[in-house]
């Protein structure tokens, strides 16, 4: 690698002034023209995503490499294309990749940096439908929570993948033998309107609460396999009241939109754990649909739980949508204005 500094004007940097770069030489093994077409993207569309997203140029004969920029910058974009290439080995990347490592690698938005994020747990989630990794450092660090504690919170805003990342560490769960069972829990708790009674048996009426957890098994074991497991009973799925009285072992257990739990309903969700078993938490705390006078379960044991030994806890923020950018601009916009609103009545 040839680290030169010296003077450039490029439309991609600065126009006011000569800005004093560095060089960054590298080639891209294995020599793969396809692996390198999906890095390049249409017309070079991940390129330009990259140059854009970091001030800096990227040129490239097959899989030699240039990338300039002030140093910082270059040396994000060489980390960026050497990570988002490795992503290729598994399958095509789009976009959404290259948005994600983006706001991984940007020295405006050090990911890496944020506590409790640890690179060395890349933790990777093969089944049999492909390949799923973490996008962030804080989603790699769930990822890592999850494989490594008996209990895990993942708490953030919505398309933080909380949800679709805890769903996929239960497949590889369930095909590696690691146990014999998927339930899926969440409270039947409408999102601020009244749907009344609802027709059929109790699956149906709870499946449209659960519809984000189907999505997400079909899109990793295919409709009809789900549909089977369903019915042998390997795959259940549950409104958290059943949950009372219960044992579970062996299982790997999923509490989504917890936030909607009562104090009463996690205390006895939590000591439904058996030997064998594994349970993750899902929620966001500022979607909160329960009564006004009615504390969070969620909220209320992120307070009780924090410290205890094989609890993990992942705390997700706006940076880590992995939706469209808007979504995560929305996110953002509703954090600074409830931000404000309380330091009104603080100053009230």
């Amino acid at each position: 690698m040839n680290k030169t500094p010296y003077e450039l004007n490029t439309p991609s940097l600065s126009q006011a002034d000569p800005v004093a770069i560095s060089r960054r030489d590298f080639t891209l093994e294995p020599d793969d023209a396809l692996r390198i077409a999906n890095l390049n993207g249409a017309f070079d569309s991940h390129l330009r995503s990259l140059e854009v997203g970091l001030g800096i140029e990227i040129r490239n004969r097959g899989n030699r490499y240039v990338v300039i920029g002030p140093e910082d910058e270059a040396d994000a974009g060489e980390a960026a294309l050497q990570a988002l290439y490795e992503q290729t080995e598994d399958g095509p990347i789009d976009a959404e990749h290259v948005h994600m490592t983006l706001r991984e690698f940007s020295p405006r938005n050090r990911l890496s940096a944020i506590p409790g994020a640890r690179h060395g747990d890349d933790v990777v989630i093969r089944t049999k439908r492909g390949v799923v990794r973490g996008r962030s450092a804080l989603q790699k660090a769930y990822l890592a929570d999850i494989a490594n504690n008996v209990l895990s919170f993942g708490i953030g805003p919505a398309g933080t993948g909380k949800t679709y990342l805890a769903v996929a560490s239960a497949v590889e769960a369930l095909e590696r033998d690691r146990v014999r069972k998927l339930v899926l829990v969440r409270p039947a708790v409408e999102a601020g309107e009244k749907l009344g009674f609802l027709p059929g048996d109790m699956a149906q009426k709870i499946d449209p609460y659960l519809r984000p957890l189907y999505d997400a098994l079909y899109e990793m074991l295919g409709f009809e396999k789900v549909a089977r497991l369903i019915e042998r009973s390997v795959i259940e799925v549950a409104p958290l009241a059943f949950m009372r009285g219960r044992t579970l072992n062996e299982a790997f257990v999923i509490l989504d939109e917890a936030q909607n739990t009562t104090v009463e309903q996690m205390k006895m969700f939590l000591t439904r754990l058996g030997f064998g078993s594994v349970a993750v938490v899902t929620g966001d705390v500022t979607q909160i649909d329960l009564p006004k006078h009615v504390p969070s379960g969620l909220t209320h044991a992120m307070n009780v739980l924090r410290g205890v030994g094989e609890i993990g806890f992942t705390q997700f923020g706006s940076s880590d949508v992995v939706r469209h950018p808007l979504v995560q601009t929305i996110v953002r916009a509703y954090e600074d204005y409830e931000a404000s609103e309380r330091a009104s009545k603080d100053y009230r």
